[in-house]
């Protein structure tokens, strides 16, 4: 199947409503850090997060 013609927001729309995924959305000027180890990042929104454990 390819995907490469299908739209990120589709993609994305499509991820959210799966079992195994969790959604995290920061708003407009909302502050969001992540850190993974060692490594940090740290940003505002808006921004889509996905955590998918498949």
């Amino acid at each position: 199947m390819d995907l490469s013609k299908v739209s990120t927001a589709a993609l994305v729309e499509e991820l959210k409503s799966r079992e195994a995924v969790e959604t995290y959305t920061a708003e407009p000027y909302q502050p969001y850090s992540i850190t993974v180890g060692e490594a940090t990042l740290s940003d505002s929104g808006p921004v889509v997060i996905l955590r998918i454990m498949d």
